[in-house]
């Protein structure tokens, strides 16, 4: 067989990955925290014709011949630039401008998100869509009594509130992670990441924000996606192309092996 044929299937494959990120980005434009996905590929080894010669006598060296058989997936990267800002006005819905990403506990496992839509549930305590528990920087519930007359939550993380008797109090401050290696988190559905061993060296401090280089937080606002349309749309046509080419190796490949087998007539 043309090794040209495998090496269009080996195209289709990659082709195909990539429209499924591109479809998964397209599909969560709207989707508040979510961090875009994207494809590299890198070629597959290739056959050696004629290996390399260094000069020797009359003669200069020769450069090695070789035979691509394809290309692979690279990787499947997640980008973790900042999205644009969505105001809300609702107190609870809280936007990272800058680094860091919000903690949620479930139990003994912990969660990261940029996804800051939270809300109370009947104790009082902050808790993200999933119920899980919004931590502070050591960790903790963070829970407004159910007698506060109001709430807000400032620049850095605090969570203030007038008590019962009219005066200013503090449930806590919101702690934000920070991590080496972002993109080395793993997706886990739900606007949540998971820590891996090549996102951080263990478990990240819970600091406030707008320290040890992480963001400010904006109150009544949203993050939103990272996802440029324009953008999606131009790799989806260039995947499209790119998957139509690969196809017209295999027919060409096709058409090539037809006219050996008609050389028998």
């Amino acid at each position: 067989m043309l090794r040209s044929m495998y090496a269009g299937i080996s195209g289709m494959k990659g082709m195909q990955q990539k429209l499924d990120v591109i479809g998964n980005n397209i599909a969560n434009v709207n989707t508040s925290g979510y961090k875009k996905g994207r494809v590299t590929f890198q070629d597959m080894m290739s056959q050696t014709v004629s290996a390399a010669q260094e000069p020797a006598g009359n003669l200069g060296g020769k450069n090695p011949s070789q035979v691509g058989l394809g290309s692979q997936l690279g990787s499947i990267d997640n980008i973790h630039t900042q999205g644009n800002r969505q105001t809300t006005n609702r107190p609870l819905d809280l936007a990272i401008e800058g680094d860091g990403m919000f903690a949620v506990t479930e139990g003994t496992e912990t969660f990261y998100t940029r996804s800051g839509n939270f809300y109370l549930d009947q104790s009082g305590a902050i808790v993200n869509n999933n119920g899980q528990y919004l931590a502070d920087t050591d960790g903790n519930n963070i829970t407004i009594p159910s007698d506060a007359k109001s709430f807000s939550v400032q620049s850095n993380g605090t969570v203030s509130y007038i008590n019962d008797a009219g005066n200013p109090d503090e449930a806590g401050t919101v702690g934000l992670a920070q991590f080496a290696n972002p993109a080395g988190l793993e997706k886990v559905g739900s606007n949540m990441f998971r820590m891996t061993n090549n996102a951080n060296n263990g478990a990240p401090d819970l600091e406030a924000p707008g320290t040890g280089g992480r963001g400010t937080m904006v109150s009544g606002a949203l993050e939103m996606s990272n996802v440029d349309l324009g953008g999606e749309f131009t790799e989806m046509i260039t995947a499209q192309r790119g998957f139509q080419a690969n196809t017209r190796i295999i027919t060409t490949s096709d058409e090539i092996l037809q006219e050996l087998v008609n050389l028998k007539r």
